[in-house]
């Protein structure tokens, strides 16, 4: 079975400030803009809707206003991927080409590769083990981390220490061409963020 991972740039302090926000004018510019694309997933998670999951925009709503939220484990999700279209729509979606599809530890094989090249502060593991911001409840599936500007800046600066360090001794680390793609895709991410003060990223896993 095989796994995607989008990511979004975006104002990460922004972003989660919709959370609770009431912002009920975005909501109807979602749902009047945007209602085939809600639709498609009630049909998608129909199942789960008819068995008392709350539908694409009632999940949204309750993000947006902070609650209230199903008390059952097994709507969570809906949760997830209801802040997932929040950043879908008020950030720009970021080339994801070396992670959808992926499969097994792919995530961490990466950042393997990013701690080789002295890189520790972001995690691309960390967009599948994190959770939504509070007060939304905990879902496995979608998977959901972000990465800070403060987190970026720092990323960047290990990886031009190691670079620097490199071209001194002449001896880069070891990499597998796909990991060395990737990293360098992460790498794209965070330059693209590091332009826009404020800007990060959000990952989502599913």
């Amino acid at each position: 079975m095989s796994s995607s991972l989008s990511v979004h740039l975006l104002d990460v302090a922004a972003t989660r400030a919709l959370v609770g926000s009431r912002y009920d004018q975005l909501l109807e510019v979602i749902r009047d803009n945007f209602g085939d694309d809600l639709a498609r997933d009630d049909d998608y998670f129909r199942d789960q809707i008819e068995q008392g999951a709350p539908t694409a925009y009632d999940a949204l709503r309750a993000v947006v206003h902070g609650g209230p939220f199903s008390e059952n484990e097994d709507h969570a999700f809906q949760y997830g991927y209801a802040y997932k279209r929040l950043c879908s729509l008020t950030g720009s979606f970021l080339d994801n080409g070396c992670f959808t599809p992926h499969r097994g530890d792919w995530l961490s094989v990466v950042d393997g590769g990013l701690k080789a090249l002295g890189i520790t502060a972001v995690s691309v593991e960390d967009f599948s083990l994190g959770s939504l911001p509070a007060p939304l409840p905990y879902t496995y599936i979608p998977g959901c981390g972000e990465w800070t500007p403060e987190q970026i800046a720092r990323a960047l600066e290990q990886f031009e220490a190691t670079k620097r360090a490199t071209d001194e001794s002449g001896q880069a680390p070891p990499l597998e061409p796909d990991v060395v793609d990737a990293v360098m895709q992460c790498l794209g991410w965070m330059r693209h963020a590091a332009e826009q003060p404020g800007f990060g990223v959000i990952g989502f896993c599913f």
